[in-house]
């Protein structure tokens, strides 16, 4: 690869064969430290569903690699750890980590389907902290990534009865899910998707600021000012005192009043001057 990633086999393990799935619940022994010999992760079962990013970039991608029983030496550089804003106390910016990793176990993921409501909304809710992690580490294709697969463990069929408590609590996971996903398109310029997610925020919960602010800030980015100003009116109704919704807002006016402005002086050119004309 690019150098970046390194993995060396301390104890082979049981064939080709046995390397996990991606989608599998594997379960490993990790040992991290820092370069220099610093433990910074001790865990003697850590289990996730490989290739959903809920883990380390590192081990996402080695461990797939991985056969079972295998022990590697996984020498990672930041970029597939914890980037540039490293991990408050221990894990310091840019820190390159070395990994001792051992596959302990693979077997595939519960069906979604018999979770319970309570398994499902604690799956949901780590899949989205996961996206809120990304989010943090301005990796905002890996944070959409994230609350995709926390939306479709919320809206997966169920063949259980949930309490109506939990019903709520579902659709809170959504609703949050799906407002940090506009976030997230909103910072890599998807108008489209960011406009979609927060219709859908909207359809649940039709006084929820954060959408509302959102939406109006997808129309201003296309141009749409005449669209977008009610919108933010709407929602500094809700909340008054809310600067950001005011600064916002502001703005939009006077680039609305500069837009019809340019209109009118195009218009008055195209028509050319009557007066003149006669």
């Amino acid at each position: 690869g690019n150098g970046l990633l390194k993995k060396k086999t301390l104890v082979p393990g049981r064939g080709v064969d046995s390397r996990p799935q991606k989608g599998q619940e594997v379960t490993i022994r990790l040992k991290a430290t820092l370069e220099d010999g610093t433990v910074v992760e001790e865990d003697p079962a850590l289990t996730f569903t490989l290739g959903d990013c809920d883990v380390l970039q590192a081990l996402d991608l080695c461990v797939q690699l991985m056969e079972m029983g295998e022990t590697s030496l996984i020498v990672s550089e930041a970029k597939y750890c914890y980037g540039a804003q490293g991990r408050s106390p221990d894990i310091p910016p840019n820190a390159s980590l070395t990994l001792e990793v051992e596959l302990l176990a693979a077997q595939d993921a519960p069906d979604l389907e018999l979770l319970s409501g309570k398994e499902k909304i604690q799956l949901a809710n780590r899949k989205r902290e996961r996206g809120n992690f990304f989010y943090q580490q301005a990796d905002y294709v890996l944070a959409i990534n994230s609350y995709d697969i926390a939306l479709r463990i919320v809206g997966s069929s169920s063949k259980v009865d949930f309490s109506p408590e939990e019903e709520a609590e579902l659709l809170d996971v959504k609703v949050k899910c799906l407002n940090n996903l506009a976030a997230s398109q909103l910072k890599l310029d998807h108008f489209k998707a960011a406009l979609k997610s927060c219709n859908l925020v909207l359809e649940h919960q039709p006084g929820n600021i954060k959408a509302l602010f959102r939406k109006g800030k997808v129309l201003a980015q296309q141009g749409e000012y005449r669209e977008a100003i009610p919108i933010l009116k709407a929602a500094l109704k809700l909340e008054p005192s809310n600067k950001t919704i005011h600064a916002e807002l502001s703005k939009l006016v006077k680039k609305h009043a500069d837009q019809r402005n340019t209109e009118t002086e195009m218009y008055r050119k195209m028509l050319g001057n009557p007066s003149a004309a006669s």
